[in-house]
């Protein structure tokens, strides 16, 4: 019984140490409904999980940006976000902007988010693209963290001569 236990803890350790280093790609993500972005997003803040984008996230998965945290999302070359005003069909099923939605994707998005759509005509029906070169200071490049350790990990190696890392070694031992 109790090695039961056991096992089941160390499953149940292993099942969480997995979530927390895993990673949801985003990549051709066209939107849908807010309230379904934000349960989607709340989980995967709460799950510890990083987030890559790595295409399109259009509409509602720009909320994306507000609501998990910026040390844990980045964003590739192919990266693209695209926003637009809030809408929902009338009894005919064309869409209306909704203004109360509008202003719920406006209090979620950070405010560097919020000065780059203003810069660009603000929240409306058309649809605006931030991507390249606009990404820079809002998210993290997925590309470049990987590259920097590589050329610090290089400088270590490289830095001091074979015999100096025998003569410290030699020097502790006395």
């Amino acid at each position: 019984m109790e090695i039961r236990g056991l096992s089941l803890c160390a499953v149940f350790l292993a099942c969480g140490i997995s979530s927390a280093s895993a990673t949801m790609r985003i990549a051709e993500d066209r939107g849908g409904q807010i309230g379904q972005y934000l349960q989607n997003f709340a989980a995967v803040r709460s799950s510890g999980e990083r987030v890559v984008v790595d295409g399109n996230c259009l509409s509602a998965c720009t909320m994306v940006l507000g609501l998990i945290p910026r040390d844990r999302i980045c964003a590739t070359s192919r990266a693209r976000f695209g926003f637009h005003a809030a809408w929902m069909p009338d009894e005919t099923g064309r869409p209306v902007t909704s203004p109360m939605g509008t202003q719920a994707l406006w209090n979620i998005y950070p405010a560097p988010v919020r000065h780059w759509i203003s810069r660009h005509g603000g929240l409306s029906r058309k649809m605006i693209f931030m991507e390249g070169r606009a990404l820079h200071g809002i998210v993290a490049s997925c590309d470049r963290p990987v590259e920097r350790v590589r050329l610090r990990s290089e400088r270590r190696f490289t830095a001091r001569p074979l015999r100096d890392l025998r003569e410290s070694a030699a020097s502790d031992r006395r």
